[in-house]
């Protein structure tokens, strides 16, 4: 009787880690997408920040568009961030940039949108600022759960 309820867990557990394998095997898969950083409100306030804090978990994939709606050259700082997650891929006009470690910064010397693909690895509260622009509110943070 123990024998054959062994064979039956062993038999479930087999049935099960083929798909869980397949699952691990790429976490770039099923990216979620976060809301959107965006930076100016396109028409009279170009130092808006629409969604200034964003919370995520490590281990899991996730796309975070951050979009400038200012004609002002704005560079977006995020080091410690950056060092603390892995980097996939960074998106711009459907242009691909394949990454082997974090950006130093992303800077919009133009109105558009940069996608970063990445998995967060470190937990912590990491903050983000537009370079030169911090005391006119243009930050936010990003917590790492």
């Amino acid at each position: 009787m123990l024998l054959a309820a062994g064979l039956a867990l062993a038999g479930a557990t087999a049935a099960v880690l083929p798909q869980t394998a397949q699952a691990a095997g790429d976490l770039m898969k099923g990216r979620e997408i976060l809301p959107e950083i965006v930076l100016g409100d396109g028409a009279d306030n170009d130092y808006a920040v629409e969604n200034r804090e964003i919370t995520i978990e490590t281990g899991k994939a996730y796309r975070l568009q951050i979009t400038s709606k200012s004609p002002k050259e704005m560079k977006f700082l995020a080091p410690e961030f950056f060092r603390n997650i892995w980097c996939d891929q960074i998106v711009i006009n459907d242009l691909e940039v394949h990454m082997n470690g974090g950006p130093a910064w992303l800077e919009f010397d133009d109105q558009g949108t940069i996608e970063v693909s990445f998995v967060a690895i470190k937990t912590g509260t990491y903050e983000w600022r537009i370079g030169g622009l911090e005391q006119k509110g243009m930050t936010g943070k990003i917590i790492v759960k």
